[in-house]
């Protein structure tokens, strides 16, 4: 292990160790006194959150962009302020903070013995969403996890993950995707994150106007168990509970290819996360390149992509 490695997963653990410990008020003025602080220093990671904005607002002024960037930096800490502290909250606090609109879509589909998926962009508090649902639904659901480094940081992300009740599975290895469509054969929860992928197995979107790839597994998913797919949107509000809204399903084309079908899904999921973070847009945590224009490796990375330039 580096010694990068050992800081950052020693950073973590004091998170989880410290920050879960103090009274709830106190964890959220920490939470924007460190926002604030990282928003100030215009790193790398604000630079390019503020890039992102600039294309969900196009019509936004150098003043309004960084007004943005702040209240996404203090969206992105409450994110982490909530994390480290949700392992000791009780169910009935699980319950009240998260108030989803239309979750009908997920009990009937479940109701109906069908597997669901339900896919997710980087918007508020995920893990919260997930926690409200083993809790409030009592209804266990299958995610994957990217392998981080140091391996030490991964296993305490999949701790934490399993103790609020969810399966989780690598997503190296190749052997997830079985695991997913046995468990939604089953007439099971999957639950991802499908807002980013820069692998070469993504999907080309057209995402704000430009070209973005996003993961082909929730439409794949769909396609070959039968299941369900929703698309969620969250955010947050100036309350302490987090709101969030079950989308119309996504349904399998009827004619086409296996490609073309997956490619028309992923473009309807792309349009529900742009809906919604259009709506909340300091709620989306997206702190890294996404539109294949930024991936040119002779640009700035903290610079917006040229509108001229092609995307593909």
């Amino acid at each position: 292990m580096t010694v990068q490695e050992r800081l950052t997963d020693g950073l973590y653990g004091l998170g989880w160790g410290t920050v879960k410990k103090l009274p709830e008020p106190v964890a959220a003025r920490l939470g924007r006194t460190v926002a604030d602080l990282a928003w100030r220093r215009r790193g790398k990671g604000v630079r390019r959150l503020e890039s992102n904005y600039a294309r969900v607002v196009p019509d936004a002024t150098p003043e309004r962009l960084a007004e943005l960037s702040r209240a996404g930096m203090r969206s992105y800490l409450r994110y982490w302020m909530e994390s480290f502290r949700l392992p000791t909250w009780s169910a009935e606090r699980i319950r009240a903070g998260f108030d989803p609109k239309d979750v009908h879509y997920l009990t009937d589909g479940l109701a109906a013995g069908r597997g669901v998926v339900l896919a997710l962009p980087h918007l508020a508090n995920w893990d919260l969403a997930g926690a409200w649902v083993t809790t409030e639904l009592k209804t266990p659901f299958t995610t994957v996890a990217e392998r981080l480094k140091p391996e030490t940081l991964y296993d305490r992300f999949v701790a934490y993950r399993e103790g609020l009740g969810m399966e989780v599975l690598p997503h190296s290895g190749g052997s997830a995707f079985g695991t997913l469509a046995r468990r939604l054969r089953d007439g099971g929860l999957v639950c991802l994150v499908a807002d980013r992928d820069l692998s070469a197995s993504g999907v080309e979107v057209t995402f704000f106007g430009e070209t973005a790839r996003m993961p082909a597994g929730p439409a794949l998913l769909a396609q070959q168990t039968g299941a369900l797919l929703l698309p969620v949107t969250l955010w947050y509000d100036d309350s302490p509970v987090m709101r969030g809204r079950v989308h119309p399903p996504v349904d399998v084309p009827g004619s086409g290819t296996r490609a073309e079908k997956t490619s028309v899904m992923t473009q309807a999921l792309a349009d529900a996360f742009a809906t919604g973070i259009a709506e909340h847009p300091e709620d989306w945590h997206m702190l890294q390149r996404l539109w294949l224009a930024d991936l040119d490796p002779g640009r700035d990375p903290a610079q917006p992509a040229d509108p001229g330039k092609a995307t593909a």
